[in-house]
């Protein structure tokens, strides 16, 4: 089922998540949720904090942006632990709570982490690079209340939460989600690049 995420400021984003005890019916539905909701919002990865869920769970799929074309391929943390990160990379990240922003976050070039999958069974990702290393640092620090803006400016930050408020206030009254929003803003922009480009 797809759920609604919560787009922030939100005090539930800011909650450190409840381990996952056992990986049982529940859990799983919690995992199918994410998964849908992370395909319907046209996310890379997303954390259950995210959807309303005091659990420590992400699921990843980097397909859609490095190949769209490709099947899909969500990955299921359950518990997930980073264990070692080396390097340091600067990569520009958006987030699903977050819409619409987009901006320069220092993260650990290289990183390994060990989690549960969706049947409860250990494994362990090494070195991950890229957007996945990226995409696994910044969902599992949702896992601990913190969201890419808190590792901005102060400046920066505020000016992001003032903007994230007036959308919340037109999702309201509009009754749209952040995403329609969005693209009607985009088509906006879009036509008016159109007709300015036709003088």
């Amino acid at each position: 089922m797809v759920r609604d995420v919560l787009i922030w400021p939100d005090p539930r984003l800011k909650a450190k998540a409840q381990a996952v005890a056992a990986v049982d019916a529940a859990v799983r539905k919690v995992v199918d949720d994410l998964i849908e909701t992370m395909y319907a919002q046209d996310g890379v990865g997303l954390a259950a904090p995210q959807i309303a869920e005091s659990r420590r769970i992400v699921v990843i799929d980097r397909r859609p942006q490095e190949d769209p074309e490709k099947p899909q391929e969500p990955i299921v943390l359950i518990n997930p632990v980073l264990v070692g990160g080396k390097g340091e990379a600067i990569w520009n990240e958006g987030c699903l709570s977050v819409p619409g922003e987009f901006e320069d976050v220092k993260r650990f070039e290289t990183i390994t982490v060990r989690a549960l999958n969706r049947e409860g069974q250990p494994f362990e990702i090494t070195d991950a690079a890229g957007l996945l290393g990226i995409a696994l640092q910044h969902e599992t620090d949702h896992l601990d209340g913190t969201l890419f803006v808190d590792r901005l400016s102060a400046l920066k930050r505020e000016l992001i939460k003032r903007r994230m408020k007036r959308l919340k206030n037109e999702m309201r009254a509009q009754g749209k989600t952040a995403k329609e929003i969005l693209e009607e803003r985009e088509a906006a922009e879009d036509g008016a690049a159109q007709e300015e480009a036709a003088l």
